[in-house]
């Protein structure tokens, strides 16, 4: 069987409610030529027995189970080992993907070849999955660079990137969980440029148990750890701005309560790019 130009990596835990649909928003894609790489981490419900009735119906589908629950991070480098697409896209077993993300994101890292790593808008949603508000992140490397130390550049699960540079950079920083892709975006910023998509390619289920904000303290304090490597280790540079920012949230750790900061940087960067 020859190598699929795409390698679609799911992680999965506790997800019985919503891991179907997620699911089946990759089968239906308008893009045919990827692999399906699900990893259940350890779940206690029926997540794997639903990864297994899908595993059968659909070849594409690769099931792996952890024996025990590693972590997103080990997960995730568990499946770019496995991966033989010449891409990774990445999805939560939560969320989903419009029809045509994938032919939209393979033939925009297809014709920029300098691109190490891509995303597009995304729909923020409840847990219903009605829309709440539209999230768009910059579409230039310049763009993307300029507020790289402020936010996040990119909407984690509907990224894709070249699987050759992640396996080289030795895929994600197993300790650095619950802010690991704001680390690989700066690693994989060495290696080329940055890109987004201006389509709506995503949806994003929000739901109140959500590392985003159950550990949210946590995630803002290696997020400010990351920016410090990424100027020490990485070799980056902030701006002036950027170290008012970095000092302006450093505070707010200590001075906003953790739920009313993630609706207030919602609110913030749906109106914002």
């Amino acid at each position: 069987m020859s190598n699929p130009k795409i390698s679609v990596i799911m992680p999965a835990y506790n997800v019985e409610k919503y891991i179907a649909e997620a699911i089946e928003s990759i089968l239906n894609q308008t893009f045919k030529d990827f692999e399906f790489i699900i990893i259940d981490d350890g779940s206690t419900d029926r997540t794997w027995e639903i990864i297994q009735e899908y595993s059968k119906k659909d070849s594409r589908i690769i099931a792996f189970k952890n024996k025990r629950n590693l972590k997103i991070c080990k997960t995730l480098n568990k499946g770019i080992e496995i991966a033989r697409g010449k891409y990774i896209a990445r999805m939560d077993a939560d969320d989903w993907s419009y029809p045509d993300r994938l032919e939209k994101q393979y033939k925009f890292m297809e014709e920029n070849p300098e691109i190490v790593i891509s995303g597009g808008t995304m729909e923020v949603c409840n847990e219903k999955m009605e829309v709440l508000n539209q999230r768009k992140y910059n579409l230039s490397d310049e763009a993307i660079r300029k507020k790289l130390f402020r936010y996040s550049p990119f909407c984690h699960p509907c990224t894709i990137y070249k699987k050759r540079v992640a396996k080289k950079m030795g895929g994600y920083n197993e300790y650095l969980f619950d802010a690991e892709d704001y680390d690989f975006y700066f690693r994989l910023g060495l290696y080329g440029k940055f890109g987004n998509l201006p389509d709506v390619i995503f949806k994003l289920r929000t739901r109140s148990q959500s590392v985003s904000q159950a550990r949210l303290r946590r995630q803002e304090k290696l997020t400010l750890y990351i920016r410090i490597k990424a100027i020490m280790e990485y070799g980056y540079k902030m701006t002036a701005v950027d170290k008012l920012y970095f000092l302006g949230q450093y505070l707010s750790i200590f001075t906003i309560p953790p739920k009313i900061k993630f609706w207030l940087f919602n609110l913030m960067r749906s109106k914002l790019k």
